[in-house]
């Protein structure tokens, strides 16, 4: 059974560092072509014209969910792989049912419209038709069309506004029995305000062989995933593959390979920073 504390670093973690989209009926799967089809097929929300155009513009490294798929998505074990049909959730397993936001606060024997001052981290909140999870310090993660239209933060209204989030007032809260709750909970960190540092780092073996301060810059990847490698050329070791729309660094320091340079450069990308080698023919300045 997850711990409460597991619980609202997942969600939180899907709020900061993920690409998200609300889409109807879906528990974490990546927007996949395949996926993009299915979703949009099936349920009248989606269905709609707006909506479908959203799904289909979306980047395969989004993953779409709805308010309680958010939460039944991490119990079920969503991991964020995008090579998984669903992110790495398997359906209705851990013994959480396969339930919807109504029914989902009914099974927790201590719902209550009282008590806001009193929240643990990792109760759920709810109004009719949609549910979220408390995080602390006044704070929920939900997924909603509303605002940004994605899994984001919240202050929960019944216990106070908070400068820049959005507000929302909820019905009820309870603990949910599919959870262990911690007896103490650190509140996280607001995530506006505090970047986390990066939890590791990666470096390449291999060593740039010129400079050039005038390559220097930072360079966009257009390729719609790009191998970031232990040294120059195709044939070294992948350390990470990048989605296009990713930023990194060079510092002038490059290696040309058949005629192709490969920029040595530096980002971070969940929470990991990496060193090592692109080709420039994927990156644009």
């Amino acid at each position: 059974m997850m711990k409460s504390s597991e619980l609202v670093a997942k969600v939180t973690d899907i709020a900061k560092h993920y690409k998200t989209l609300y889409v109807m009926g879906c528990f974490g799967a990546p927007m996949t072509a395949a996926n993009k089809t299915r979703y949009t097929q099936n349920h009248s929300y989606n269905k709609a014209a707006a909506r479908t155009a959203m799904i289909m513009a979306t980047s395969d490294d989004t993953f779409g969910f709805d308010c309680v798929n958010l939460i039944k998505g991490v119990l079920w074990g969503w991991t964020g792989d995008k090579s998984k049909a669903y992110g790495g959730a398997k359906y209705a397993v851990n013994g959480v049912p396969d339930i919807g936001a109504d029914t989902m606060i009914t099974k927790c024997k201590d719902a209550s419209y009282s008590g806001w001052d009193k929240v643990d981290p990792g109760e759920v909140v709810w109004t009719d038709g949609h549910i979220g999870v408390y995080i602390g310090n006044g704070l929920a993660v939900e997924c909603t069309p509303r605002w940004k239209n994605c899994v984001q933060i919240t202050a929960v209204g019944n216990i106070g506004s908070k400068a820049g989030y959005n507000t929302r007032n909820w019905k009820k809260h309870g603990h949910l029995p599919y959870v262990t709750y911690d007896t103490t909970v650190t509140a996280p960190v607001q995530p506006e305000t505090v970047k986390p540092e990066p939890v590791t780092s990666v470096k390449a073996t291999g060593i740039a062989k010129s400079f050039n301060k005038s390559v220097a810059g930072k360079y966009t990847v257009t390729a719609t995933s790009l191998n970031v490698r232990d040294a120059a050329g195709v044939g070294n070791k992948v350390l990470v593959a990048i989605p296009k729309g990713t930023v990194v660094q060079n510092y002038g320091y490059y290696t040309v390979v058949d005629g192709v340079k490969w920029l040595y450069v530096q980002f971070t990308y969940k929470r990991v920073t990496y060193t090592g080698f692109c080709s420039s023919a994927y990156l644009k300045k």
